[in-house]
């Protein structure tokens, strides 16, 4: 047992099922609430499982983004792979995937909940969506930044499956690629494109963390759902108008102006994936280059060159991609935290 500087008492899994080995002094009212709060390392592995999922949709996106002229589409490209490689090659770099969300993802979810976490204890109530949001982009910034190393080896290891078999790097996993670009390019290489990979990070947070939060929040606040997995589905992909209607539906509500804010972060998630998506193609050319490109702006020109589609090249694989990696994420983050939390009583 521990009390942490707010006076809440934290429980261990013993303590908490054989109440006897509480210290004396100390035992369980009515009048305590017991919750559980994530353990720092919950989003990285919730991340990790949900981009064994969606991985394939990565790897094509990749593709997409480093031809340099628009000859395939998605399924064209899809297609061209396994008919190529194998079906398997869809998980080409899955261990460097791995190794991205166990930095990247990790990082900014350790970020701001453990944050948020003080200052709702601090305040003793849910923080403002706009403090939710800098928070959000801080820890993405962060977790961009720390994970550019793991993301480069992972666009090289993807885009390698439809290079000539002279052309390509041939990395055996994740940690080989980071010692040999060490080895080969020098550890400066290693951050090649972190610029566009920490501002897309904030992006996307902003989009993810803090719009997840909110909407929970507003979803419960209509009293007509409980914390579960359903509320943590609607949160996590924002499905206001389909909630809406199965609100009226099953509880005979003659309005939906309870959630109506709910609108505004589904736009805002749609935006977020066409906001992103030029610093994406960038982040992606500047990993996979061979010294083609000397600066960000020279690969921003290089690429306006080819046209202002080529920006949103893989557009259409990453907006799918992102609907099941988010869902899948929240929904097993939230059941880790339910399952496997730390105990809180107030």
């Amino acid at each position: 047992m521990k009390r942490t500087p707010s006076g809440k008492v934290v429980l261990s899994a013993s303590e908490k099922s054989t109440p006897w080995l509480l210290p004396s002094g100390v035992c369980l009212t009515h009048s305590m609430q017991e919750s559980r709060s994530s353990r720092w390392y919950f989003g990285g592995v919730s991340s990790t499982a949900a981009a064994c999922v969606t991985h394939p949709l990565d790897l094509i996106k990749v593709h997409l983004q480093t031809q340099q002229e628009v000859k395939m589409r998605m399924i064209g490209m899809t297609l061209n792979v396994v008919r190529r490689e194998g079906f398997l090659a869809l998980y080409s770099g899955l261990t460097a995937s791995l190794c991205r969300q166990m930095t990247y993802s990790s990082s900014r979810f350790a970020i701001y909940e453990t944050v948020r976490d003080k200052m709702k204890r601090k305040t003793k109530g849910p923080l403002p969506f706009y403090q939710k949001a800098l928070l959000a982009a801080f820890g993405g910034l962060m977790g961009g930044f720390i994970g550019t190393p793991a993301d480069l080896v992972n666009v090289r290891m993807q885009n390698d499956v439809k290079l000539a078999a002279e052309l390509r790097r041939n990395y055996a996993h994740a940690f080989d690629g980071l010692l040999r670009v060490c080895k080969e390019e020098g550890l400066r290489k290693l951050f090649s494109g972190a610029t566009m990979a920490s501002s897309r990070g904030a992006l996307v947070s902003v989009g993810q963390l803090a719009c997840y939060d909110q909407s929970k929040e507003l979803v419960l606040a209509t009293g007509y759902l409980t914390d579960n997995i359903l509320t943590h589905f609607l949160a996590s992909v924002f499905a206001v108008s389909d909630s809406c209607l199965s609100l009226r539906r099953n509880k005979n509500i003659t309005s939906c102006s309870e959630i109506n804010p709910l609108f505004f972060f589904s736009a805002q998630g749609g935006c977020a994936t066409i906001l992103c998506q030029p610093l994406d193609v960038i982040k992606t050319r500047l990993m996979n280059s061979k010294a083609e490109y000397r600066s960000v702006s020279h690969c921003i020109i290089e690429t306006a060159k080819l046209g202002p589609n080529a920006f949103y090249k893989g557009l259409a694989p990453a907006g799918i991609r992102l609907i099941p990696h988010t869902v899948l994420t929240f929904i097993f983050l939230e059941q880790l935290k339910q399952h496997f939390g730390e105990m809180v009583v107030t």
